[in-house]
């Protein structure tokens, strides 16, 4: 990623022009030939030299660090939007935003009940399922009848033997590669936080499989992808899977969709629905992609 340094100069002389003392608790002081703060009270804000500042609005500076960016950042009075712009006009990753953990908006659960056509189900990048709507039940499961604890689609495929039997075996292991490669990747974006800890140490002392796999160190991440599931009723099953980012990182809409001409199996799992809404056996829920 490399830094823009005319357009980082523009966007911290503008930045810094809509600004007045008072917005940053300085005193007005006597009559300014131009508007908002000048460059000096923008270091010193900022604790940084003057001059140094002034290098960089000038687009001839040195590549400023995060510690600066985030000095900036806080001088600048700066929304998280203008934060993120600044990050990547001086070449680095903007620092990830709040996650939204396992609560749900008011416009996610509407629009989880919207698309009631196809099955989609909402994840946590760590892989646990948040909420699925009917469709999807009728094809994975009610996933109420797992633990809270356990309704992660990593932590099932290498713990619970029997939701591998919905998959075909000759894809068993490319299936496992994907999801290690998947989650390390949302263990990276993190930062190794507690919660991705406690799901790896989890996983490795289940069994030599995961351990495995995941020293490998690959990484893959997961968007769209064909899907096929062994249904329990209707056979073999297939659908396009599409994983829509949220404005959260940490969340994940996974929506999936028939091939041209396979809107069969959508029929089917409609007659179904009443029924599996109601299922209280634990399998097959929630299974991995």
């Amino acid at each position: 990623m490399g830094m823009n340094r005319d357009e980082l100069a523009d966007f911290l002389r503008r930045s810094r022009a809509r600004l007045t003392p008072r917005d940053v608790g300085l005193v007005e002081g006597p009559r300014r030939r131009t508007p908002g703060l000048r460059r000096e009270e923008v270091a010193a804000l900022a604790g940084m030299s003057a001059d140094y500042y002034m290098r960089l609005e000038q687009a001839r500076s040195p590549q400023p660090s995060i510690q600066m960016l985030a000095a900036l950042t806080r001088a600048l009075r700066l929304t998280i939007d203008e934060r993120d712009h600044l990050y990547l006009l001086a070449g680095h990753r903007p620092p990830e935003g709040a996650r939204a953990g396992e609560y749900l908006r008011p416009g996610m659960l509407y629009l989880l009940d919207q698309l009631d056509s196809v099955p989609v189900q909402v994840l946590s990048d760590l892989g646990d399922v948040l909420a699925q709507n009917d469709m999807a039940q009728a094809l994975f499961g009610c996933v109420c009848t797992v633990a809270k604890e356990d309704r992660n689609i990593v932590l099932r495929w290498f713990t619970e033997p029997d939701v591998r039997m919905h998959f075909a075996p000759e894809e068993h292991e490319e299936q496992a590669r994907q999801l290690v490669a998947d989650l390390r990747a949302a263990v990276a974006r993190r930062g190794n936080d507690a919660a991705s800890r406690a799901l790896v140490t989890r996983l490795r002392a289940a069994g030599p499989e995961f351990a495995a796999l995941w020293d490998r160190h690959e990484v893959a991440v997961r968007r769209s992808h064909p899907f096929r599931l062994v249904h329990p009723e209707l056979g073999m099953i297939e659908f396009d899977c599409e994983l829509l980012a949220t404005p959260a990182a940490d969340q994940q809409l996974r929506v999936f969709t028939p091939p041209p001409g396979g809107t069969e199996a959508l029929d089917m799992l409609r007659v179904l629905g009443p029924q599996h809404r109601h299922d209280t056996t634990p399998t097959p829920a929630n299974e991995p992609p």
